[in-house]
């Protein structure tokens, strides 16, 4: 019993993080030094990015007290910190939230499914995503962004937020430095690789050679590629393993099996292998970063729009530049002329040109007047104007656009699940054939040097990296282009699946059409009065916001006298308005709904059949159960429309149009565009069967419509394509959204998701061929540590490479 208490004591730890650990490393690799020279101290455990050490002692032989009091007097500045609780399961009832974190640290795609794995096996935790490519997180469940942290925080690696753009700047120069400090590394890896390298191709070593050897490659293990060993023990600690801990034991196992060479000219030595497979693998994550870096240039792209600062208007009209997270709502800022709108607003004093290619993907000015709303992120004209901020942070319309194309970046594809199964059984497998590779070569006879070669090389080449790399790295680039052409891709997923649309459903006003139509004729009964009637239709289609009932609304502003209201309103879908004004019941829309209230249109069925030849929607207009007047509206089809539907027949699709007009206009429009399939008089109902129906025999539809009559069909379609117009593009449901009312765009989308999933099926097929071929090759003695360590690095950039190509 005696025996096992003082087991128990031995195994009492002491963890502290300190500031001090973070900004002196040196400082904290001393103590560790120092510290184990203690006799109480069993063991020693210092991870300098998160500040934390960890100490484990006799706490008989040597007090709290007094270990905290040596440690106070190097570092300062402690803060112990207890050891983590078990986590309880939330309540079945708990809310639940999502939050998106940068993370830093990881090296390989065997350290994002660690992380991944972490996280689902938290109670707190609903679903969790980790991008290796865009180095991020996503989190939904009932836990906080610091609960998240500190998962990922225990495993070694760095969380940061991500919600403003401002903290979505910092996260990028992070990301920069980074890169710099590879790149450090990697020179300074290769220059004391260089001459162990020469060395070992001269065979003969004298024992000063061999020293040196020890020493340089020492520096190259422990110095440059430092990093490695520490997150492979920390790792193994909690008995877990990822790339990092393969290329330690292969790296380590070179350097500790030359060791004994040091002292016996016999024994073989493998510094120089050990050294280089430090600088290939250090090499290489450089060129990595650096084509990740490339790969994420949308997001970045996107984020340099917002300025930094902001010019804020005092009460007293004097001007103060500010940053950018210093603004608040209701602030007045100045924007000159040629800046940047620093954030979204409404213009109250002052008058210019805004160009909104940012969300339109036109380059043309759109002007603005005081009343106006500006979006943050476009760029002034040569006017200047004064805003009252209406949002700010992570609520302005260029974060809503960053979050989009960050949560299709985040996404995983349907493909990328069998990736994923390999990926988190590849370390341990790959551990195990080297083992037997070992042990094959050993009973085979071979000498225990050359046994160890190749073990150690089927270790280097087998990394998972390049599968891990294949679908996220083309995902971000394909989102990035698509974004650039004004296509808001809000999911991974409707990238996959717009590459196997086979039928296209559009609506026709205000997606084939530009959607501002115009009363291009109007017939009145005979006595009533225009400017009676027209304040009587004013005032019941002031409650809609249909197409047809602004056209309506100007065609009665100035031709009306006096302004009524309404005293009862009810919108029908598909069909029209009943609403009560002025003590007379008004009845606007077509036919079938007359018919519904009671009233005959025949009065009117040859003008609206005329209209209708002609392609424009007859609009009836009842007063008091009795026809009153007939309108005509008209509404042109976009420019380049033709050419869009064209295009999409190219690529293999059909195409339908599915509209709630007569069949007379909507054939009229087709005809003009291209489109074969005509469903008229349809319901937003009707609409959700069509698609529904469609699927049900075999196909993949596509619907493209404005997003609120066609939100249903939009919801069940298996992509959905809303035509958004500017700052509308940050609430659109739909999986894609196209802003500029382009529908040639839904081509460009759905060529572009083509490409992508081309280059991923690429990517795939090398990642798994690469590892299917090489590993064999390693295990056979056919490969060398040395270009197993090259051939690892070149397989992760071919893919990063091959992805880059959708830039083009």
């Amino acid at each position: 019993m005696k025996q096992f208490r003082v087991a128990h004591r031995l195994r009492r730890r002491l963890r502290i993080v300190s500031p001090v650990l973070v900004r002196h490393a040196e400082r904290c690799y001393l103590l560790e030094i120092l510290l184990r020279k203690q006799p109480a101290v069993r063991e020693v455990s210092v991870v300098v990015d998160i500040g934390s050490l960890t100490v484990r002692y006799d706490p008989d032989a040597l007090p709290e007290a007094r270990l905290l009091a040596t440690l106070d007097a190097i570092l300062g500045h402690l803060q112990a910190a207890p050891p983590p609780a078990p986590v309880a399961p939330p309540p079945a009832d708990a809310p639940l939230s999502e939050c998106s974190l940068s993370v830093e640290g990881m090296t390989c795609a065997s350290c994002a499914l660690l992380i991944e794995m972490k996280l689902r096996r938290d109670p707190r935790v609903r679903e969790a995503s980790v991008n290796f490519a865009a180095a991020s997180v996503n989190v939904r469940g009932a836990i906080d962004r610091a609960g998240v942290a500190e998962v990922i925080h225990r495993l070694g690696y760095a969380a940061q937020p991500m919600d403003t753009l401002a903290q979505r700047r910092q996260v990028i120069a992070r990301e920069q430095a980074r890169i710099a400090e590879a790149r450090r590394r990697s020179i300074r890896s290769a220059l004391l690789s260089a001459p162990v390298v020469l060395s070992g191709m001269l065979m003969h070593r004298s024992p000063a050679l061999r020293l040196v050897e020890f020493a340089l490659s020492s520096a190259v293990l422990f110095g440059s590629g430092g990093e490695i060993f520490r997150k492979a023990w920390q790792l193994a600690r909690q008995g877990e393993a990822n790339m990092d801990t393969l290329i330690a034991i292969g790296a380590g196992a070179a350097w500790g099996y030359s060791l004994p060479g040091l002292f016996g000219r016999r024994h073989h030595v493998y510094f120089e292998s050990a050294a280089a497979i430090c600088a290939f693998v250090l090499f290489g994550r450089y060129l990595e970063e650096r084509a990740k870096g490339k790969a994420g240039e949308a997001i970045r792209q996107l984020i340099e729009l917002q300025p930094e600062t902001a010019l804020r208007v005092a009460a007293d009209g004097a001007e103060s530049e500010v940053p950018i997270d210093d603004v608040r709502l209701g602030d007045r800022l100045r924007v000159r002329a040629g800046a940047r709108v620093p954030s979204d607003g409404i213009v109250v004093d002052g008058a210019s040109s805004v160009d909104e290619a940012m969300l339109s993907g036109e380059s043309l000015p759109v002007a603005k007047a005081p009343g106006d709303r500006v979006v943050g992120g476009c760029i002034n004209g040569n006017g200047s104007f004064v805003l009252r901020v209406t949002a700010v942070g992570a609520d302005t319309v260029l974060s809503g656009i960053v979050r989009l194309v960050d949560q299709a970046q985040g996404s995983k594809l349907p493909v990328q699940k069998l990736a994923d199964r390999i990926s988190a059984r590849f370390v341990p497998a790959v551990a195990g054939v080297a083992g037997l590779t070992f042990g094959g070569w050993a009973l085979a006879g071979a000498p225990a040097a050359t046994a160890l070669s190749h073990a150690v090389a089927v270790l280097l080449i087998a990394c998972p990296c390049a599968l891990g790399l294949a679908t996220p790295t083309a995902i971000m680039v394909g989102t990035g282009q698509a974004a650039r052409r004004g296509i808001y891709i809000r999911h991974g997923e409707a990238l996959e699946t717009a590459a196997q649309l086979t039928t296209l459903v559009f609506d026709k006003t205000g997606t084939i059409t530009a959607g501002r139509p115009t009363v291009s004729d109007a017939v009145l009964a005979a006595g009533h009065d225009e400017a009676r009637l027209a304040a009587l239709v004013s005032a019941a289609e002031s409650g809609s916001e249909h197409f047809l009932a602004r056209a309506l609304g100007d065609w009665c502003h100035g031709r009306q006298t006096g302004a009524l209201n309404a005293e009862s309103f009810a919108a029908l879908p598909g069909r029209g308005i009943v609403a009560s004004v002025g003590g007379q019941q008004l009845v606007i829309g077509n036919a079938d709904l007359l018919r519904e209230q009671g009233v005959d249109p025949a009065p009117w069925q040859e003008t609206a059949e005329r209209f209708a030849a002609q392609g424009k929607t007859p609009v009836y207009v009842a007063l008091d159960g009795v026809p009153a007047a007939i309108f005509a509206i008209a509404d042109q089809a976009r420019p380049g429309a033709r050419e869009a539907i064209a295009l999409l027949h190219r690529l293999g699709l059909q195409t339908v149009m599915a509209t709630g007009d007569l069949d007379a206009v909507a054939r009229h429009v087709a005809a003009e565009v291209g489109i074969e399939r005509v469903l008229a008089r349809l319901t937003p109902a009707d609409k959700l069967a069509l698609v529904r129906e469609l699927q049900a025999a075999g196909g993949k539809v596509g619907m493209v419509g404005d997003g609120i009559n066609d939100a249903p069909a939009l919801t069940a379609a298996d992509v959905g394509f809303a035509i958004g117009g500017g700052a509308g593009i940050a609430v659109e449901a739909a999986a894609v959204t196209l802003v500029g009312g382009d529908i040639a765009r839904v081509a460009a989308g759905i060529e572009l998701s083509r490409r992508t999933m081309a280059i991923i099926r690429q990517n795939l097929f090398w990642a798994l061929g690469y590892n299917v071929v090489a590993i064999p090759f390693a295990a056979a003695g056919r490969l060398t540590p040395m270009i197993a360590a090259a051939a690892m690095a070149m397989s992760s950039l071919s893919v990063v490479g091959n992805s880059l190509r959708l830039q083009r």
